[in-house]
């Protein structure tokens, strides 16, 4: 990502994260670092589309542990796949190691946010009283489920925004947004295929906690821009 798009962005996060910042105004500043974030991925789509070697496909892994790894892992899912990513969850330890394949401007996006999206998330469930008669575990799950949802469904809306813009303003003989992305995907697609020939779909989780409704709360007012890219120990922002 160029550093003039990182600095507009950590600008944006730092305004939105200031305590006296209306919801209002936090808002504003969300909905404008996730429209930088979608039209970074697109732009960058499109001129790979031209010389492939501007954005190649590749992979990384991320390391998610203890506690609430699986919890974790589901939020860089809910980042990565609006963002164009497939990861595989591995077990590793106490935690996971999530192998993420993708173009690496959309891995930079996805490691990006997930980053940031993890302190937040952090910060989102000390803040959240847990009701008499629930169980603290249960109820940090289901919110932290309610928050990626969320986040999910944020990322994929600006996505189709970027898109639609691109589309709108294209000149005459330009390469369609939908078959550059298509193409993407594909070749995603076969490099995972490569790396696991086998690979399973995990059985769908099913929690029991009040605690999704908050979190989905939350998840509407989390900033979306990141500050920087996550080194080793990335999944430890939240804490039991």
């Amino acid at each position: 990502m160029s550093e003039a798009m990182l600095s507009k962005v950590r600008k944006l996060l730092a305004q939105a994260e200031d305590p006296a910042c209306t919801p209002a105004e936090s808002a504003a500043f969300m909905a404008k670092a996730t429209e930088l974030i979608a039209r970074y991925g697109v732009d960058r789509a499109l001129l790979a589309a031209a010389d492939p070697t501007r954005d190649p496909v590749g992979d990384r892994v991320v390391e998610v542990v203890a506690p609430y790894a699986r919890d974790k892992a589901g939020l860089l899912a809910a980042v990565a796949d609006p963002l164009r990513c497939r990861c595989v969850r591995r077990r590793q330890g106490s935690g996971f190691a999530m192998h993420l394949f993708g173009f690496a401007s959309d891995l930079e996006r996805a490691e990006l946010l997930f980053t940031s999206l993890l302190v937040q998330a952090a910060h989102g469930l000390a803040g959240a009283v847990v009701p008499d008669g629930e169980h603290p575990a249960a109820y940090r799950r289901t919110w932290l489920a309610g928050f990626a949802q969320v986040v999910a469904e944020r990322l994929r809306a600006a996505e189709a925004g970027a898109v639609a813009e691109a589309g709108a303003v294209a000149e005459a003989g330009a390469p369609s947004m939908a078959l550059v992305l298509a193409d993407r995907s594909d070749r995603v697609q076969r490099r995972l295929a490569e790396v696991y020939p086998r690979l399973r779909t995990a059985p769908r989780r099913r929690l029991a906690g009040g605690g999704y409704g908050s979190g989905a709360d939350a998840g509407r007012r989390a900033d979306l821009g990141g500050t920087g890219l996550g080194g080793p120990g990335v999944g430890r922002g939240i804490t039991g």
